[in-house]
């Protein structure tokens, strides 16, 4: 997105903020008359690119000099909300002509015209409202195969410009071969690899029996539920008929390359306390602050547990254990007013390798000890815990340690220690591995002055050109024949 976008979204939607509180006023004010019936039209402006729209308008009142109103929106809207809400034809039956557009997604346009220049087949999925999901497809020789899906997210995280040393959206290289840009570690460098990768192999004149597809998901930011979630429940996922996949990993400042074969199960949890209220000046008992006090005991007296569990046993990483951060803080409402009521919030990570209904069991006892009134609830409970084969027996786990081996990559197994779209993948029962070639590479994903060297990323294109044809070549499966 361009810079001056935000801003501009920002300004309309203060614009249209502004318009529906006042609205109201003028009404009262204004000579009673017969509201007009708004038409709502739908059409697409002619550009490059072109840009979709909705239109409400009605005759304008006599001496009108009302102005038209362009209503411009987040990803979370599309035009088709601003029609549902009913603000179109408000608007138009106060004498305005409104308009809302859909400002037209870059990200899918650009990839469309790559995919169609390596003359790969497009296909584009609506999973929800103002959500699309692309798929980019290489046939194979054999379509009763299992294919192999590459997936990649288009979305980012926000940036502060203030903190970046170059423009965090113009990718700009410094004389190190430093490209800096949000995004050139999560994702966008890996979709751009497996893009570059395919180019290379089919100027080779290269072909497979397995089919290759490449999905772009609009938010894995934000949790992707309006994603690859929706996705997986859609017959066009069905119809792609998967057997494995590549996601995103992590880079890795040595020269091993991270290999991602399970995630964390992600918990969010709030812990409610009630207790007497009172006057300030006093020392009231049973207070809520002293039983969140006993509670946030408990648990930052577990995290500090883990945290030395992991500093201690070098052979640990950050996926290997259970972390834990306070991350919200919820209560009062005066200085001199003992609240009655005070809440905290818990983003807690736990691997694989813990019982869950264990842990649970946990944290009820934790709240339990802190005394009467004090209740937990979820607001994110991810129960899976599935993992990938990484057995030399695995087919898929075999021919992608072999290209490595022979490429000369160390690898380091191990558990990713956020949450990406494989987890949703490997739930719905798919084997999949979070990979970004990025070693000798800071972590700098959601960072200030995110980047990616060329050369590391020229490398990357390397390994996937060795990596795909390995895939897409594995022999039938049991269940194949």
């Amino acid at each position: 997105m361009p810079r001056g976008r935000p801003a501009l979204l920002a300004l309309g939607a203060v614009l249209v903020c502004v318009l529906l509180l006042l609205l109201p006023a003028a009404r009262r004010h204004a000579p009673a008359r017969r509201p007009a019936n708004a038409t709502v039209r739908a059409g697409v402006a002619p550009g490059d690119p072109a840009v979709a729209y909705r239109e409400a308008a009605v005759p304008r009142l006599p001496a009108s000099s009302r102005p038209d109103v362009l209503l411009l929106h987040g990803q979370a809207f599309t035009s088709g909300t601003w029609q549902a809400l009913g603000t179109l034809a408000l608007l138009a039956a106060e004498g305005h002509r409104a308009v809302a557009i859909d400002l037209p997604d870059a990200a899918i346009q650009f990839l469309e015209r790559v995919g169609t220049d390596l003359g790969l087949t497009c296909q584009k999925v609506e999973v929800c409202q103002g959500r699309v999901v692309l798929v980019l497809t290489w046939p194979g020789t054999n379509p009763r195969l299992r294919s192999i899906l590459l997936n990649s997210h288009t979305d980012v995280v926000p940036v502060f410009e203030e903190h970046w040393t170059y423009p965090p959206f113009e990718a700009v290289k410094d004389s190190q071969g430093n490209i800096y840009a949000r995004g050139a570690q999560d994702m966008k460098c890996v979709s751009i690899q497996y893009l570059e990768a395919i180019r290379r192999l089919k100027a080779e004149g290269k072909s497979f029996a397995r089919t290759i597809h490449l999905s772009f998901v609009p938010d894995e930011e934000v949790g992707g539920h309006k994603g690859m979630v929706m996705f997986l429940q859609r017959p066009e996922f069905k119809a792609l008929n998967v057997g494995f996949a590549l996601d995103e990993g992590l880079a890795s400042p040595s020269d091993t390359y991270s290999v991602f074969y399970g995630e964390k199960s992600p918990w969010w949890i709030k812990v409610k306390c009630t207790g007497s209220p009172g006057h300030g000046s006093r020392f009231i008992t049973n207070t809520a602050a002293e039983k969140l006090h006993k509670v946030i005991t408990s648990f930052l007296a577990f995290r500090e547990s883990e945290k030395q569990r992991l500093k201690s046993n070098t052979s640990l990483t950050l996926g290997d254990v259970t972390s834990l951060n306070l991350t919200m803080l919820e209560g009062g409402v005066s200085f001199n007013v003992v609240p009655s009521e005070m809440a905290v919030g818990f983003d807690v990570r736990i691997p694989p390798t813990v019982d869950l209904k264990a842990f649970e069991e946990q944290v009820a006892a934790w709240c339990q000890a802190a005394g009467d009134g004090v209740t937990y609830e979820f607001h994110q409970k991810c129960m899976d815990q599935q993992i990938t084969s990484t057995e030399e027996s695995d087919p898929w786990w075999k021919a992608f340690s072999g290209v490595c081996r022979d490429m000369k990559l160390p690898l380091k197994l191990e558990i990713f220690p956020a949450a990406t779209d494989s987890r949703y993948i490997r739930a719905a029962g798919y084997p999949a591995l979070g990979f970004s070639p990025m070693n000798r590479t800071p972590v700098l994903l959601h960072d200030h002055n995110e980047f990616l060297n060329e050369d590391v990323f020229l490398r990357g294109i390397d390994i996937y050109a060795r990596l795909l044809p390995a895939l897409a070549s594995v022999p039938p499966l049991p269940a194949e024949s």
